[in-house]
């Protein structure tokens, strides 16, 4: 392998997507004999990349257009207008973009890492990727193709000496770590308990919360049930605003973790340790070491995620049955569509495969519900227990959802892992400007917490449209609301779609105070704020906003269509969404 046929592949992620296809690319480029290395944006060495041969980014939008986390220092430093416009002038690169359309900005960061590489004099190997989550086929529509052209073209610049071949996939890869039995010290692997810390709390040390209350908001015989959880951060050094969010890492449902157990003859209580091959892996940092395989499967494999194409490819390597072979080859084709399902590859599964089989289970985050300057110790969350069916037999259930609303304060043992980030949404500093907030259903989580703030502080100026679909089975805080109209500090503007025959939106309640709104927006130079699922409402709520501008500003179709865009720079017009 020459020197030239070095290959980094960097990813910037919110959920793991991007971690997953980086992987994925990873694995080809080893198979065309690339040395290649794999790593998230913000682990790697910036100083470095005027060196590196080829890039490929992989790369997803969050919120109003950010990047992710773990590439924000990535980004800082690419953006900086004092790098010469020759700094990558030695260096190939690719982007693949990871989006939803149906935000505003859609692969916004993709788009706009490709054209920041191309003016610091990279050398584009093909065109940026733009893959689609709301595409029907899934992203893997355009990543596919991507990937393959890709490999076209660094094949090309870097063809393989005689003496070498493509390795066919057809040959099992090296697993990404080593595992080793070691002998355990007899100290348990578990969950901490609560401890007082002088360092704000972070994934790899998170503060154990005592959960305080866990309670059904929505009536018994509705179709959803949501919960408010609150907790106990007393003794942490956590300091949240409106708009930012609780990170919470989930743990596997006892059921489902034996089950795994079981079905691959696996020990719980064996102790193991990891090490470097030289597949470019780095060790996860969330793991301890050493671990049970008690933990390993309850607190880090991610055992009920829905698999990708990876995870059939990777067991087709391990079935001594032709007909199993078959059906999960079928499944690694983007025309086609666990475990339990392929007994034959699952009996012959070795343990370091896991890591590379099953991806390591990601937090999940939740809009703080709460007010620090009312609640004071506490941090709330507003969360709909999730669970739907799909072709599988069994329903599939939400791994966080359905662990938290298992959970019991009344045990007073068990503290939940948390820490606190900032959120994509950011509401306006001056306490005199107006806020229209719309949030249908838990969207309303975020708004909570402001209004609540507001109102501590006797600001007004605060309208809220909420929707649900019962007056009496699903009005979130509907008792709060009532208090803060009495003391003129809030208007609420509740639509309930099955409380009649006719069904009410939050968009209905929009046009019926289209007077309210131009007047906030236009005249008092108030901020828009949306929250809540990604399906058709934030279409549907940014379709009647431009009909208002219309309706009471007179705008045409265009003008009202560049009001709204102006809005969106200025972050007067925010939305934030999630499927």
């Amino acid at each position: 392998m020459t020197n030239d046929r070095k290959l980094l592949v960097l990813y910037g992620s919110q959920t793991g997507t991007a971690q997953d296809v980086a992987e994925t690319l990873a694995r080809d480029g080893r198979r065309c004999h690339f040395n290649t290395r794999v790593m998230d944006m913000d682990s790697y060495k910036l100083s470095e990349m005027i060196h590196e041969k080829v890039i490929v980014f992989v790369v997803s939008t969050t919120g109003q257009g950010d990047p992710p986390d773990n590439m924000k220092l990535f980004w800082r430093f690419i953006l900086r207008k004092n790098l010469p416009t020759d700094s990558l002038s030695a260096v190939k690169f690719a982007v693949l973009g990871l989006g939803d359309s149906s935000y505003q900005k859609f692969n916004f960061i993709g788009k706009k890492l490709h054209r920041r590489l191309l003016q610091l004099g990279g050398i584009a190997l093909q065109d940026v990727g733009l893959a689609d989550d709301q595409h029907e086929m899934g992203p893997d529509t355009v990543i596919d193709p991507w990937s393959t052209s890709l490999w076209n073209v660094l094949m090309s610049f870097y063809p393989l000496p005689p003496d070498l071949k493509i390795i066919d996939k057809n040959v099992k890869p090296s697993p990404r770590y080593t595992v080793k039995s070691v002998k355990s010290d007899g100290t348990p692997v578990d969950r901490q308990t609560a401890v007082t810390t002088s360092e704000p709390p972070s994934e790899t040390q998170p503060f154990y919360a005592r959960l305080l209350l866990n309670d059904r908001v929505t009536s018994p015989d509705h179709w959803q049930d949501v919960r408010l959880l609150k907790f106990d951060i007393s003794g942490a050094n956590i300091r949240y605003n409106p708009g930012d969010v609780v990170m919470i890492p989930p743990e596997n449902m006892k059921d489902t973790v034996n089950k795994f157990l079981e079905l691959l003859e696996l020990d719980p209580e064996q102790t193991c340790d990891l090490c470097e091959n030289e597949s470019g892996f780095e060790l996860p940092s969330t793991l301890p070491r050493p671990f049970t395989l008690r933990h390993l499967v309850q607190n880090y494999l991610d055992i009920n995620s829905i698999p990708r194409r990876s995870f059939f490819e990777f067991l087709a390597y391990f079935t001594d049955s032709d007909l199993e072979k078959e059906k999960l080859m079928e499944f690694c084709t983007a025309d086609g569509l666990v475990l339990v399902d392929f007994p034959h590859a699952t009996a012959n599964l070795p343990l370091e495969y896991l890591f590379d089989l099953i991806p390591g289970m990601k937090p999940r985050a939740y809009s703080i519900a709460s007010s620090q300057k009312v609640h004071c110790d506490e941090l709330h969350i507003l969360m709909a227990v999730v669970k739907y069916k799909t072709k599988l037999y069994e329903p599939r259930r939400g791994v966080c959802t359905t662990w938290l609303a298992s959970l019991s304060p009344l045990q007073g043992t068990y503290n939940v892992p948390l820490w606190v980030k900032k959120g994509t949404v950011r509401f306006p500093s001056d306490p005199e400007t107006p806020v229209i907030m719309v949030g249908p259903g838990t969207g309303v989580a975020p708004f909570r917490s402001y209004i609540a703030d507001r109102v501590k502080d006797e600001n007004g100026g605060n309208v809220l449209f909420f929707g649900c679909r019962n007056r009496a089975k699903d009005y979130f805080f509907q008792s709060e609301w009532q208090e803060y109209e009495k003391a003129n500090l809030l208007q609420v503007y509740p639509a309930f779609s099955r409380d009649q025959a006719k069904k009410i939106y939050v968009q209905d309640k929009m046009l019926e105070q289209s007077a309210l709104i131009w007047d906030l927006i236009n005249n008092k130079r108030g901020w828009f704020m949306l929250a809540g699922n990604s399906k058709r409402m934030p279409k549907d709520v940014r379709a009647i906003f431009r009909k208002i501008l219309k309706q009471e500003g007179g705008l045409s179709d265009a003008e009202a269509e560049k009001y709204v865009l102006n809005l969106d720079k200025t972050r007067q017009y925010q939305a934030e969404t999630w499927s």
